[in-house]
């Protein structure tokens, strides 16, 4: 897990998108995801808004649920977001491209530049991004191919094949725990906080993270929205910078 440099920016808002009864009857699985427990979902969901909101002080925007979309959730799949531009991504699965439309919108809202994916060989899933406030990394898999990995490029120019750049490295015992997400609040003089799945969800990976001293951990759970393929930083979006209106 590389730890973002200083050119990441500091935040200001956050998008998530409720959760639908079409994802608890496992509809969002079409490859056989087991159903899971709405209710619970849905708390892990609102906690995971309330800490975004109270614990980190950002600016929350929730979309509504839609019955139509049941991995609406997963809206950090849908855009790829640095400074004031926003890739919008283009979906793997035919069935979940119809996520991206409120989230444009939404954007759009907000001021972003808007930057569209206009090749239909690329495919881009928004989680296999990484960028660590000095370089993006973009992780080829079932959902991004290679074309939508060259786009990432050629939006934001600022990927390389290869980087001679230092990281440091934290191993934790869960694969799972690495998928955390980094921010610098808006608020001067305030140390950047470290979301990342808690003690309830991956208590052996907890011991390790306790090393990253200057950060403030805020823990969350999302073990039943995983069930649906979830990871935290698919839950939600954040921007990097106040956009301009």
């Amino acid at each position: 897990m590389g730890t973002p440099g200083e050119g990441l920016g500091r935040c200001s808002h956050a998008l998530i998108r409720g959760v639908p009864e079409s994802l608890a009857s496992g509809e969002g699985a079409g490859a056989g995801l087991p159903a899971l427990d709405l209710a619970k979902a849905q708390r892990e969901h609102g906690v995971l808004g309330g800490k975004l909101r109270q614990r980190l002080g950002l600016q929350l925007l929730e979309l509504p649920p839609e019955e139509s979309l049941p991995l609406g959730p997963l809206l950090g799949d849908t855009a790829v977001i640095q400074g004031d531009t926003a890739l919008i991504t283009r979906p793997w699965s035919p069935s979940r491209r119809p996520e991206v439309d409120g989230v444009r919108k939404a954007l759009q809202d907000l001021g972003l530049r808007i930057v569209e994916m206009g090749d239909e060989n690329a495919t881009l899933d928004g989680t296999d991004v990484l960028f660590t406030g000095r370089e993006f990394f973009v992780g080829l898999s079932k959902w991004t191919n290679h074309r939508g990995a060259e786009i990432v490029a050629d939006t934001f120019r600022a990927m390389a094949v290869l980087t001679d750049h230092p990281y440091a490295s934290l191993t934790l015992p869960d694969d799972a725990a690495a998928d955390c997400i980094f921010l610098r609040p808006g608020m001067p003089g305030v140390p950047p906080f470290l979301l990342h799945r808690g003690g309830g969800d991956l208590p052996n990976s907890q011991e390790a993270l306790q090393k990253l001293s200057d950060v403030t951990l805020v823990p969350v759970s999302c073990s039943e929205l995983e069930k649906a393929g979830a990871g935290l930083s698919s839950l939600c979006l954040v921007l990097s910078t106040r956009p301009h209106s």
